[in-house]
């Protein structure tokens, strides 16, 4: 178990888990500023362990639930809809055998762990995959737990530019890893398609302008890729 599961520990505890840290203390100041308890940020944090669909319920508490508890947790939900693909994505990547193996697994699935796990686990003996992803998947589950306890207390500390600077601290280190692969056509197709989608921001309502980009772009780019036959 250790030969696979301490290797992914200590991925976990390098650039991914600084960027993760990162993001969820501002999290935890969110928290704080939005007046709830540090038991909320950590149960959020736990729960869901997704960031956008944590942000909706606490922008929708700070605001005393007006829509209601249903509307927000709809809204979480939606937002983190990204996981089924991640999901179905991962999974014959990380066994080809009992799918039940990956059980353990589901509840670390989220943006970081992925995107760590595609990229290092073709490279890991099969029988190995879901203890290396385990081993990632736990460490980055605590250290965004821990990171969003830390912000909570730490939250005087922060002012609101340093705090909108260290939400995007993830999605730049996910920038940088899709720079580092575009030699390869699928991570090229999806950032260039993905940029010339973009500009749907400047044209749609707020609500539905990104994840319209997101849907076209990345639509684009499979479709791309299934033309030349790569899927």
């Amino acid at each position: 178990m250790t030969s696979a599961f301490l290797p992914g520990l200590r991925e976990a505890l390098g650039a991914a888990g600084v960027a993760m840290a990162a993001t969820f203390l501002a999290f935890g100041a969110a928290v704080q500023e939005a007046g709830l308890s540090p038991g909320w940020a950590l149960l959020a944090c736990w729960g869901i362990y997704g960031m956008p669909g944590q942000l909706v319920l606490v922008q929708a508490a700070a605001a005393g639930w007006a829509g209601g508890v249903g509307a927000a947790v709809m809204g979480a939900v939606a937002v983190n809809a990204r996981f089924l693909p991640m999901a179905v994505s991962l999974a014959p990547i990380l066994t080809a055998g009992d799918r039940r193996r990956l059980l353990p697994a589901v509840p670390f699935i989220a943006v970081t762990p992925w995107a760590a796990a595609m990229r290092t686990l073709p490279s890991i003996e099969r029988s190995l995959r879901v203890r290396w992803f385990l081993g990632f998947g736990m460490t980055s589950w605590v250290v965004a737990g821990t990171a969003a306890l830390s912000g909570f207390y730490i939250a005087g500390a922060l002012g609101a530019e340093a705090r909108a600077a260290l939400l995007f601290v993830n999605p730049l280190y996910y920038a940088l890893l899709l720079t580092a692969d575009l030699d390869k056509a699928a991570p090229r197709r999806a950032v260039l398609c993905g940029a010339a989608a973009a500009g749907l921001v400047l044209v749609l309502p707020p609500a539905m302008a990104l994840l319209a980009a997101g849907l076209l772009g990345g639509s684009v780019a499979f479709l791309l890729g299934r033309g030349r036959g790569v899927g």
